[in-house]
């Protein structure tokens, strides 16, 4: 009897200490003219809700605060806008004190130059340097055919082959990004960055808490290799003097360069660059396999589309082993229309940070100095009234062009910051599944589980069966 009443006592302590501690951290940031909302635990906030539940965790607080709430995620205070209206205003207005507010672990893990993390001059001269890497004439005529080369080779071996689709899409996307900024040199490096290239990524969606075995201790440590991987490589370059067509030779040209950046900033530069590509490619590939198989009637039209209006087309005026060319891929008009419903009904993205500078109104409602923004923009994906049948995988729905250039859009982000990298990744899946679809048909092998949030994947897996399509 003693005993059941200690446990019972210590219950109640237990009990009385949790709300004493989440009564203070309400406490610690109740300021006048703040958006409702709730606060959670202290130092943690509602980060584990928020990532364990996501969407569900969304809905519920808007349903209770409305679409403008208070929160603490991700190691900082946080307001969350769900309103399409307001979020497009926070994309617009950066020189209104609405700088990038990544959480801290992704900005200690990719680099305090990365131009996530910039802004003003600064992020224009990093973003001007990024986007003469990935213009339409770098695309046309180096990276395209990079693309292409890399994809054959990567696909040329799958048939009569149970894979892992999704294992073989981040291989895929890290890959060709090392082919596209490292070129015949990324063989010797590939395996050794790898490694750490994966320990990185999941480190920038962690709690910035340095305890051995946690995601962003990992991934401090890759930086670590990867930093001293690449400042071997840039070594080696300088001492050989060779002139390298590739992202890489390009950012250590001197002659004719508008913009200079130290070892540092190209570092920072080509992790961005791997990262920002790396997950958005291999995902929305690995999806698009996954809804073009569960659409029969897609995977009918696509294949119809590549054979007889596009790709049919194209190689009829070429040899057999000609690679695809920037005005093929321009014809790729339903390719590229799965690719958009396939980021929009996977929500590959779930929003963007932004942090302010100064104390402002939004809303109606006080955002104090230094607290960061959600524009979480998961919720536009699914609204009936901008996607008839919104859970309906329907590419048809994109072939009317108006539809990419609404303020609603925000798949590739939005205003000054929108990804710049879109073009080269549309590049890439494109290119991937040109090849795919017409050499192999597949079927699915387990029916593993998908998860949606805070990443879409597949915990155990993806797996498909791999033959040779016949015609």
């Amino acid at each position: 009897m003693d005993l059941v009443m200690a446990i019972i006592v210590a219950g109640m302590i237990v009990l009385c200490f949790c709300s004493v501690l989440l009564k203070w951290n309400e406490v610690k940031y109740r300021k006048e003219g703040l958006p409702p909302g709730t606060m959670g635990w202290p130092i943690f906030g509602e980060t584990t809700e928020f990532l364990k539940h996501g969407p569900n965790f969304m809905k519920n607080q808007r349903a209770r605060y409305g679409s403008f709430f208070k929160s603490h995620i991700l190691g900082c205070p946080t307001i969350v806008s769900m309103d399409a209206e307001i979020n497009r205003y926070i994309l617009m207005n950066e020189a209104k004190g609405l700088v990038p507010g990544y959480p801290q672990s992704m900005l200690d893990i990719l680099g305090k130059c990365n131009i996530a993390a910039v802004h003003g001059s600064t992020h224009k001269y990093m973003r001007g340097a990024l986007l003469s890497l990935i213009s339409p004439t770098m695309i046309r005529d180096q990276l395209l055919p990079k693309i292409d080369e890399f994809m054959r080779a990567h696909l040329s071996n799958w048939n009569n082959k149970v894979i892992n689709i999704q294992a073989k899409t981040k291989e895929m996307a890290f890959l060709s990004s090392l082919k596209q900024i490292a070129g015949i040199e990324s063989g010797s490096i590939s395996q050794p960055f790898m490694a750490e290239f994966f320990n990185l990524v999941l480190g920038t969606l962690s709690l910035p808490i340095n305890l051995p075995g946690t995601n962003y201790s990992r991934g401090v440590k890759a930086r670590k290799k990867i930093i001293s991987i690449l400042s071997q490589l840039l070594e080696e370059r300088r001492a050989s003097q060779e002139t390298h067509l590739d992202m890489l030779g390009c950012l250590m040209e001197k002659e004719d360069n508008r913009y200079i950046l130290s070892d540092e900033e190209i570092i920072d530069l080509i992790i961005t660059i791997m990262y920002s590509g790396y997950e958005t490619v291999s995902t929305t590939s690995m999806m698009a396999v996954k809804y073009l198989h569960d659409h029969p009637n897609v995977l009918e039209e696509l294949r119809l589309c590549l054979l007889q209006k596009e790709h049919l087309t194209i190689r009829e005026r070429k040899k057999l082993d000609d690679p695809i060319n920037c005005n093929d891929l321009k014809s790729m008009r339903f390719t590229r229309a799965v690719i958009f419903e396939t980021s929009r009904l996977a929500t590959i993205v779930n929003g963007v940070l932004r942090k302010t500078t100064q104390d402002m109104e939004l809303n109606g409602s006080l955002v104090p100095k230094g607290w960061r923004i959600y524009v979480y923009t998961r919720e536009i994906n699914y609204d009936q009234f901008l996607y008839p049948e919104p859970l309906t995988f329907n590419p048809w729905r994109w072939l009317d062009n108006s539809q990419e250039s609404q303020s609603y859009f925000m798949i590739f982000g939005g205003g000054t910051r929108q990804c710049p990298g879109k073009e080269l990744g549309i590049a890439e899946i494109c290119t991937f599944l040109h090849y795919f679809v017409t050499r192999y048909r597949w079927e699915e092998v387990g029916g593993e589980k998908l998860m949606k949030f805070p990443r879409v994947e597949a915990p155990n897996g993806l797996h498909i069966r791999v033959s040779h399509l016949t015609r």
